[in-house]
């Protein structure tokens, strides 16, 4: 059993760490113990991961607002977990303290798991490590191949780690969405989408920046891909370029969305699923951050990626929504300096090559 809450952000980057656990125990059924998306921009992890024999099948924790009586449901849970009786518990989840880890391990041996792999009870595992070279705390994808170092290594900077194995009518969904766009000069992708208040760089920033661009950039073409609820939004956006765009927002999968990324030349977005999933295809990315996160611990992986990321003395907060700074972090971030960023991507011959970060 695999423990990993979260949605698609969360399962992009314990990629390494799923195809690590599938080598490791290649005959083992493989189940993820993890929550429903409750939140209408999340994608579950199913969404990506059905299809890829990383995983058989899923034990739903409920969620708060999933059955007037949670704890009847818990212990139901409980029960067809003691009923599968699985044999190893590899853990993927987020360091919350040492008491939370040592709750969630005795709770795991109380459903009779014998072996636990990679709970952070000690302190090396709960230590945030940083780098004062990069300036960047340790990539979380790193983080989870340093937890699960027992069971072998991660290979963290092999493209093949993150190969969705998307199928060929995903790519044939993709080519026919795209359409002609792609005889221009290029195309890039753009997704205004984020979980949390905090990292939304502002449409007026995202007006500014399209209309820059476009005009830098003669021929391209532009594509907004998220969530149907970020549709209206985008095609009001999308109003600032003066190529031909395309609002795919809503009508592709989550894996189809990867095949159209793959196919981007350049990806601009917020610390975001999408994000996540155009750096697993290989697509360079413009990321505009909030510091909400400690520097590097989410950035998009890999070495040919573009980070806005502005460190106030407040990063870290961890905040859905920043009334007293009024986003001072995210709002530094300087639309000339992102239009630069992404100009001088397009002029690079070569996609993403993660050869470590």
């Amino acid at each position: 059993m695999i423990f990993l809450l979260g949605s698609l952000g969360d399962t992009l980057v314990a990629l390494p760490a799923l195809k690590l656990i599938a080598r490791r125990f290649p005959s083992a059924q493989r189940r993820v113990l993890t929550d429903r998306s409750v939140h209408p921009k999340a994608a579950s992890m199913a969404t990506l991961l059905d299809g890829t024999g990383l995983v058989h099948d899923y034990f739903w924790f409920p969620g708060r607002s999933e059955d007037t009586n949670r704890l009847r449901a818990i212990m139901a849970l409980a029960r067809d977990i003691r009923v599968w009786k699985p044999d190893v518990l590899v853990y993927l989840h987020e360091q919350r303290g040492q008491m939370i880890a040592l709750r969630d391990a005795g709770i795991f041996k109380l459903l009779g798991i014998r072996r636990l792999i990679g709970i952070p009870v000690t302190r090396a595992l709960q230590r945030r490590v940083f780098n004062p070279d990069s300036g960047r705390f340790e990539h979380r994808a790193e983080y989870l191949a340093r937890s699960l170092a027992s069971l072998g290594d991660s290979s963290v900077g092999d493209r093949a780690s993150w190969d969705l194995v998307l199928s060929s009518a995903e790519h044939r969904r993709a080519q026919a969405e795209l359409g002609g766009l792609m005889a221009g000069a290029g195309v890039l992708a753009m997704s205004i989408g984020t979980k949390v208040e905090v990292n939304d760089w502002g449409d007026e920033n995202w007006l500014a920046l399209l209309t820059k661009l476009s005009r830098r950039l003669p021929g391209w073409s532009l594509i907004a891909l998220g969530a149907p609820s970020e549709s209206a939004r985008s095609d009001a956006l999308l109003t600032a370029w003066h190529g031909n765009s395309l609002n795919l927002c809503g009508k592709l999968s989550v894996r189809e969305s990867g095949a159209v990324l793959e196919r981007m030349h350049v990806f601009i977005g917020h610390d975001s699923g999408p994000m996540h999933l155009a750096a697993a295809v290989g697509t360079p990315c413009a990321a505009i951050f909030s510091a909400r996160n400690l520097p590097g611990t989410w950035f998009p992986y890999g070495p040919a990626h573009r980070v806005f990321y502005k460190k106030t003395e407040c990063a870290g907060c961890q905040l859905s929504a920043c009334i007293e700074y009024k986003k001072k972090c995210i709002a530094a971030v300087e639309v000339d300096e992102v239009c630069d960023a992404v100009v001088a991507m397009t002029a690079q011959p070569e996609r993403l090559l993660a050869k470590g970060q």
